[in-house]
């Protein structure tokens, strides 16, 4: 194993995975609000944005895919020492971490059930800008609406419109994240 695979992880664990826990469940909450969140030093192409999320949210029972050129020796080693986490196709993946379009198409993860649609896959997207303009939100924890910079909109409108299935996402871009859970209407 690589030398660098053992270090950029939690100086804490333990309080620092609740700290970064608290931001991505604001962010999920509050969609389309922009929050600082630290702790994680991952290798390149991940920003400690994405490296915290991850540190956070996966252990050895969540599998993973990346995609484009998070798909790398230097991620794959980080991940599975700090997490343990499997890696996987994206059919049977609960986090997909990538750019956009290596996430492309989003018809090859699963949205859920109608049974269990809280088994859909959640999106880890690296973006070059995370800014509050742009497209405009709406929905659950939106007081009147909130911009943010997305990649596109319609592959947003389409995943909407299957609500309560779909996917949610996770936008990072260095030491920040905000998110877009699949109630979220965008225009």
């Amino acid at each position: 194993m690589q030398t660098n695979a053992l270090s950029g992880g939690f100086a804490d664990p333990a309080i620092d995975s609740a700290h970064a826990f608290r931001r991505v469940m604001e962010a999920m909450a509050r969609p389309g609000t922009i929050h600082d969140i630290a702790g994680a030093a991952p290798p390149a192409p991940m920003s400690p944005a994405m490296g915290a999320v991850l540190l956070t949210l996966c252990d050895a029972d969540t599998p993973i895919y990346l995609a484009g050129d998070m798909e790398c020796d230097a991620v794959r080693a980080w991940l599975s020492f700090h997490t343990g986490t499997p890696f996987v196709c994206p059919a049977q993946c609960m986090f997909a971490v990538g750019r956009w379009n290596a996430l492309l198409p989003l018809s090859a993860y699963s949205l859920g059930t109608s049974d269990y649609p809280d088994r859909a896959a959640t999106l880890i997207v690296e973006c070059p800008e995370l800014a509050p303009k742009g497209a405009t939100l709406t929905g659950p924890g939106i007081q009147d609406k909130a911009l943010l910079s997305l990649p596109e909109i319609d592959a947003f409108q389409a995943n909407q419109a299957q609500f309560p299935l779909g996917l949610d996402f996770i936008f990072t871009c260095g030491d920040r994240l905000a998110a877009l859970p699949r109630s979220t209407k965008v225009a």
